[in-house]
């Protein structure tokens, strides 16, 4: 059995210009990977890699993920396979469908989002192989495009997918997948039942990452207010259905869910935030962190609620300790 990796997102809403000190920082504690966000309209997510990978020597360094209609598949290539040259080994590249409204928003939405997503994660891998690839579908057409500077190793391609069918696409195309927060027990065996009937046939290895929302505080009550806002919107937003379809949040949850969202933050049980977070002193997220890898995840991503700084100082004991 491989060891559960730990690693820490650098939330999206921090200028470019943090990027690099908070990365060295990342790296010094210990973590194994480090995870960057592409979201509209924020810091460029390969850039943002660059940046990060620049400044550090060891640690793992993924983008989860970027929106792949936003790119020609053949340019997400060629920057892709430039990192893992620079940086071989290190470099994970994730494509996902994009937010919906957002991908509508630049007009790159299509009208099969699965399709779409499937055709770009085939050619980018297929390209990052050194492959020639020569394909006419519905949304990546290439004609006898090969990378001049193929990487070797080629870099993991995973897919950054919520709902069954896409996370079906995920274990049919990619080489990992990346769940985006919460990430509850429950949760992570319902898409692992679903990555597993994409991947029927393949042998290869397929990685889970796990995304969680993550606040540490030694006060318990303090650390669930502190999440209260984050998880406010998942308990109410259809497009976060998935990760709640088989967490038991009782009878309240539909009278809490049609609360306007301060009224809904305020009203979240506690035992609410407890499932859907890592929260409190820093030995009961590592708790929870046990418990995500025990449901199958390779990697638990920390998603830090509040000022990233302190959560990151407050987060620097927790490799050493899961570790032991």
């Amino acid at each position: 059995m491989n060891r559960l990796r730990l690693g820490f997102q650098i939330p999206c809403r921090l200028p470019a210009s943090r990027i690099a000190a908070l990365a060295r920082r990342v790296e010094e504690a210990g973590f194994d990977e480090l995870w960057l966000v592409e979201d509209c309209f924020f810091a460029g997510g390969i850039a943002a890699s660059a940046t990060a990978l620049a400044a550090t020597e060891r640690i793992g360094v993924g983008i989860g993920i970027l929106p792949a209609v936003a790119r020609n598949a053949a340019f997400t290539a060629m920057e892709v396979a430039a990192l893992a040259e620079a940086h071989p080994g290190r470099f994970t590249a994730g494509l996902g469908h994009g937010m919906r409204d957002w991908m509508r928003q630049i007009g790159a939405a299509p009208a099969s989002p699965l399709t779409a997503l499937a055709e770009h994660l085939d050619a980018v891998r297929r390209l990052l192989a050194g492959e020639t690839v020569t394909t006419q579908g519905r949304y990546v057409r290439l004609d006898g495009v090969r990378l001049e500077f193929p990487p070797e190793p080629p870099p993991p391609v995973v897919a950054g997918v919520r709902g069954p069918r896409s996370l079906e696409v995920s274990g049919r195309h990619a080489d990992g997948t990346v769940l985006a927060e919460p990430v509850t027990p429950a949760y992570l065996a319902s898409a692992r039942a679903s990555i597993a009937r994409g991947r029927v046939g393949r042998e290869s290895p397929h990685t889970i990452t796990a995304y969680t929302l993550f606040h540490a505080d030694d006060d318990l009550g303090r650390a669930r207010d502190a999440l209260r806002p984050a998880l406010a919107g998942p308990v109410a937003d259809p497009a976060w259905a998935a990760h709640l379809a088989d967490v038991d949040l009782g009878p309240r949850r539909a009278a809490v869910a049609a609360l306007p969202p301060a009224e809904r933050a305020a009203a979240l049980p506690a035992d609410w935030i407890d499932c859907l977070s890592a929260c409190g002193p820093p030995e009961r997220c590592l708790e929870r962190v046990r418990e995500t890898g025990a449901a199958g995840a390779d990697t638990v991503v920390l998603c830090p609620v509040g000022d990233t700084d302190e959560q990151l100082a407050r987060a620097a004991a927790l490799p050493a300790l899961l570790a032991r």
